[in-house]
């Protein structure tokens, strides 16, 4: 948990929630707070629960290291890990196998290439490789264009420009390839940025979302895909903004979700009948390895 990226204080959050967790079920749990020392760190123990948020610790690099050192650890392994993180792979994967996504732009920093752009607005600007909402901009006038490209590439070389899509946003947990109750989100501003996701009181979180059986059946099915063309493992967090005419277009797949009490995956599990400690446990028996037995 911790870690070197921008979402260090979630990670840490995160992190200690589910040490907490761990500690009422009886289990011997050592934190490690990410640092550049960490191959060390880890020979101290048997099996990792990743609650290493963004750059370094969802991308494949963690994963990496766990295998060389033969340590089972939670969620997906690197590739599906690296391809889940970056934004940009992630949307020629689910175009490639026709899942909706809105349609997009990439644009590289220190390229010389001309920053002019094929999308009408409203259109939104990310990183391709930051959690947490971090350099995210909603654009609808022409004046919001040039600053949301500047705090999009503070965080990243490479940044998309996709159309916004008006509707529903929604969060789907996914136990294995099992749809987990539909959380629909809520921002009072209109905006999921980092403020609406993290201060109380900013967001209204509804679950189950309320939404026809046809439109659940719909959302379902299309996580599921996800799921299995990023190589999910374990039990990530897929969202998806429900347009207008009932079409599920796919933001990403969050192959590491916040574990908190006031989270969204600890939300759907408990309408499930599964509370928070119970969750923790339910991702720890999902570690494994990607390159053979751990012996």
């Amino acid at each position: 948990m911790g870690g070197l990226s921008s979402e260090r204080e979630i990670s840490l959050s995160t992190g200690n929630s589910v040490m907490e967790a761990m500690t009422r079920k009886g289990l011997k749990v050592f934190p490690i707070d990410v640092d550049r020392n960490i191959a060390n760190a880890l020979r101290e123990i048997d099996l990792a629960f990743i609650a290493l948020h963004g750059t370094y610790g969802e991308d494949g690099c963690i994963q990496g290291v766990l295998e060389y050192l033969k340590i089972p650890y939670t969620g997906p392994g690197v590739v599906g890990s690296a391809l889940a993180y970056d934004k940009l792979k992630t949307k020629e994967i689910l175009k490639f196998h026709g899942i909706p996504t809105a349609d997009y732009e990439v644009f590289y920093k220190n390229r010389n290439q001309s920053i002019k752009r094929n999308l009408d607005l409203p259109i939104v600007v990310k990183p391709t490789n930051q959690g947490s909402s971090f350099g995210v901009s909603i654009v609808n006038t022409e004046d919001q264009w040039e600053p949301a490209l500047k705090s999009a590439f503070k965080y990243s070389e490479e940044i998309i420009v996709e159309k916004f899509i008006e509707g529903k946003l929604l969060a789907i947990g996914m136990n294995g390839e099992s749809p987990m109750p539909i959380v629909h989100i809520r921002p009072k501003s209109g905006f999921y940025d980092y403020e609406a996701k993290y201060t109380s009181g900013k967001t209204e979180y509804l679950c189950p979302a309320n939404l026809s059986e046809h439109e659940i059946n719909k959302c379902n099915e299309v996580s599921k895909k996800v799921f299995q063309v990023l190589r999910g493992r374990g039990i990530p967090r897929v969202d998806i903004i429900l347009d207008d005419e009932g079409t599920p277009y796919v933001l990403e797949m969050n192959t590491i979700p916040g574990m908190t009490p006031t989270s969204l995956l600890p939300m759907a599990a408990l309408k499930m009948g599964m509370n928070f400690d119970d969750l923790v446990m339910e991702i720890l028996k999902t570690a494994q390895l990607d390159y053979g037995d751990p012996s």
